[in-house]
Protein backbone atom coordinates (compact mmCIF):
# COMPACT_ATOMS: atom_id res chain seq x y z
CA UNK A 1 0.00 0.00 0.00
CA UNK A 2 1.52 3.16 -1.40
CA UNK A 3 0.67 6.98 -0.03
CA UNK A 4 1.41 9.78 -2.27
CA UNK A 5 2.99 12.41 -0.63
CA UNK A 6 4.66 15.64 -2.31
CA UNK A 7 8.35 16.64 -1.38
CA UNK A 8 7.30 19.18 0.36
CA UNK A 9 4.60 17.62 2.65
CA UNK A 10 7.14 15.30 3.37
CA UNK A 11 9.67 17.87 4.68
CA UNK A 12 7.04 19.20 6.99
CA UNK A 13 5.23 15.43 8.34
CA UNK A 14 8.05 12.79 9.17
CA UNK A 15 6.25 9.73 9.86
CA UNK A 16 7.52 6.37 11.19
CA UNK A 17 5.51 3.37 11.18
CA UNK A 18 5.64 1.06 14.02
CA UNK A 19 5.41 -2.79 14.30
CA UNK A 20 2.94 -3.93 17.14
CA UNK A 21 3.50 -8.19 17.57
CA UNK A 22 2.37 -10.98 20.31
CA UNK A 23 -1.10 -8.78 20.78
CA UNK A 24 -3.98 -10.34 22.32
CA UNK A 25 -6.66 -11.20 20.18
CA UNK A 26 -8.92 -8.86 21.61
CA UNK A 27 -7.10 -6.17 21.34
CA UNK A 28 -8.37 -3.52 18.25
CA UNK A 29 -7.50 -0.59 16.72
CA UNK A 30 -8.98 2.07 19.25
CA UNK A 31 -6.90 0.54 22.01
CA UNK A 32 -3.57 0.58 20.23
CA UNK A 33 -4.24 3.99 19.72
CA UNK A 34 -4.61 5.09 23.31
CA UNK A 35 -1.93 2.59 24.08
CA UNK A 36 0.49 4.68 21.82
CA UNK A 37 -1.33 7.97 22.42
CA UNK A 38 0.51 8.45 26.46
CA UNK A 39 3.65 8.94 23.84
CA UNK A 40 3.29 11.30 21.64
CA UNK A 41 0.15 11.99 17.90
CA UNK A 42 -1.01 8.60 16.82
CA UNK A 43 -1.79 9.33 13.20
CA UNK A 44 -3.15 6.08 12.76
CA UNK A 45 -3.40 2.63 14.41
CA UNK A 46 -4.73 -0.43 12.70
CA UNK A 47 -4.96 -4.12 13.60
CA UNK A 48 -4.09 -6.66 10.97
CA UNK A 49 -7.26 -9.22 10.66
CA UNK A 50 -7.58 -11.86 8.82
CA UNK A 51 -9.32 -12.30 5.61
CA UNK A 52 -10.71 -15.78 6.12
CA UNK A 53 -11.93 -15.63 9.55
CA UNK A 54 -12.47 -12.03 10.49
CA UNK A 55 -10.34 -12.50 13.76
CA UNK A 56 -7.23 -10.24 14.97
CA UNK A 57 -3.67 -11.54 13.42
CA UNK A 58 -1.98 -10.50 16.83
CA UNK A 59 0.03 -7.24 15.35
CA UNK A 60 -0.73 -4.00 13.86
CA UNK A 61 0.65 -1.15 12.61
CA UNK A 62 0.83 2.54 14.69
CA UNK A 63 2.06 5.45 12.84
CA UNK A 64 3.35 8.55 14.72
CA UNK A 65 3.65 12.13 13.65
CA UNK A 66 6.90 12.42 15.28
CA UNK A 67 10.54 10.56 15.33
CA UNK A 68 11.10 11.16 18.05
CA UNK A 69 8.10 10.35 20.03
CA UNK A 70 7.75 7.50 18.16
CA UNK A 71 11.04 5.99 19.16
CA UNK A 72 10.22 6.95 22.66
CA UNK A 73 7.40 4.59 22.57
CA UNK A 74 9.50 1.95 20.68
CA UNK A 75 12.00 1.80 23.48
CA UNK A 76 9.54 1.81 26.35
CA UNK A 77 6.86 -0.63 24.62
CA UNK A 78 9.21 -2.75 23.80
CA UNK A 79 8.56 -6.06 25.82
CA UNK A 80 5.66 -3.94 27.85
CA UNK A 81 2.63 -5.99 29.05
CA UNK A 82 -1.01 -5.41 27.22
CA UNK A 83 -3.83 -7.63 28.25
CA UNK A 84 -1.13 -9.93 29.70
CA UNK A 85 1.04 -10.25 26.54
CA UNK A 86 4.54 -9.23 26.17
CA UNK A 87 4.73 -6.89 22.92
CA UNK A 88 6.87 -6.61 20.45
CA UNK A 89 7.10 -2.79 19.39
CA UNK A 90 10.03 -1.68 16.48
CA UNK A 91 10.46 0.24 13.85
CA UNK A 92 8.26 -1.45 11.04
CA UNK A 93 10.29 -2.56 7.84
CA UNK A 94 8.94 -1.89 4.17
CA UNK A 95 6.80 -4.93 2.81
CA UNK A 96 8.44 -6.60 0.31
CA UNK A 97 6.84 -8.27 -2.92
CA UNK A 98 7.20 -12.05 -1.78
CA UNK A 99 6.62 -14.16 -4.86
CA UNK A 100 3.26 -15.48 -5.90
CA UNK A 101 2.58 -19.20 -4.78
CA UNK A 102 0.94 -21.23 -7.83
CA UNK A 103 -1.21 -24.26 -6.11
Amino acid sequence: MFRKVDFFTHLIFSFMNIYVGNLDYNVNDQDLERFFAEYGTVSSAKIIIDKYNGRSKGFGFVEMNNDEEAQRAIKELNGATLENREMVVNEARPKTEAPRRRY
